[in-house]
């Protein structure tokens, strides 16, 4: 597969996901949550934990917000990455992310540890677009503070 149809293939996750959110919609009761704001655009994530009772091991992630196809596609593969990981895992796919992010393209993401999430690896050539793509990791990362993790 060329260059040009892999970056088609990502847009269209991407896209895709920004369509069809996985874990979108807020429920009752979470063991933590955050919002989190990008004042450079205005994209908002709230994102909430659920764990099991007496674990650390994350059985949801659930969001909503608004913004950016690349804001909104984040927030739905971090989503389906999470839900089942403990709170260490899911911090080690924190930091990963967020060093191919700061890498302006120089380090490919990680596919083992970030499954889906590495198509929004081109994004790290744009710094602007980078705060798009983390707003919900920071979010979630925020979350897994409040709850001691």
């Amino acid at each position: 597969m060329s260059t040009t149809d892999l970056q088609n293939l990502y847009q269209e996750v991407i896209l895709d996901h920004s369509r069809r959110p996985h874990g979108f919609g807020l429920r009752a009761d979470p063991d933590a949550h955050s919002h989190q704001l990008n004042p450079t655009c205005g994209d908002e994530i709230t994102l909430e934990l659920h764990r099991e009772q007496g674990t650390d091991v994350v059985t949801a992630v659930r969001w909503e917000g608004h913004g950016c196809a690349i804001s909104q596609a984040s927030a739905s593969l971090f989503s389906g990455l999470a839900e089942g990981l403990t709170t260490a895992e899911i911090s080690t796919r924190i930091d990963s992310f967020r060093e191919a992010m700061r890498s302006r393209g120089t380090i490919e993401p990680d596919e083992e540890l970030l499954g889906d999430a590495v198509v929004l690896g081109g994004v790290s050539k744009y710094i602007a677009r980078v705060k798009c793509a983390m707003l919900a990791w920071v979010a979630a990362e925020d979350a897994l503070a409040k709850l001691g993790a």
